[in-house]
């Protein structure tokens, strides 16, 4: 019977094959098992700003949304026109938003940090059909951009 010398070269190279076969096999089932993480989403800042007109006899305000989350304007743009629904159906639904808004809003352990501002809304101030517009479509815009449901919607 022949005994099998191993060379010790030989030896050192199996052991660093085999070494970095295992290196490489942790390596990448470390880097399979890591879960992606959402981009996460900016913190939310809209608001109404009234501003009063002195320039004419009666006494008016106009009001605006300021929206600062780049992609509104441009997903807003996607959007059919202001006259597509009445600025009633607007108003309705800018009701039922803005009050899960404001609850989420006064809950930020529950609800995190995204609802930063609070919305001042009230149904009894004509805010006007392009305001209710915009304002309608931010809060659809949350729902599409970030996977948020605000109100449930009937199908």
């Amino acid at each position: 019977m022949r005994k099998n010398k191993t060379n010790p070269q030989n030896r050192a190279f199996h052991l660093i094959r085999a070494f970095l076969i295992v290196a490489l096999t942790a390596s990448f089932a470390v880097s399979a098992c890591k879960t992606t993480k959402k981009a996460e989403a900016p913190e939310q800042k809209v608001k109404l700003v009234a501003e009063n007109d002195t320039t004419s006899s009666k006494d008016s305000t106009e009001y605006e949304l300021i929206v600062l989350d780049p992609k509104f304007d441009s997903w807003l743009a996607t959007q059919p026109p202001a006259n597509y629904y009445s600025q009633q159906y607007y108003e309705n639904w800018n009701q039922r938003y803005v009050t899960e808004w404001n609850y989420r809003h006064d809950n930020p352990i529950h609800y995190g940090n995204f609802y930063e501002t609070r919305i001042d809304y009230s149904p009894n101030i004509d805010y006007g059909l392009e305001l209710n517009y915009k304002l309608y479509y931010y809060f659809r815009f949350i729902e599409h951009e970030y996977g948020i449901v605000l109100v449930q919607r009937g199908k």
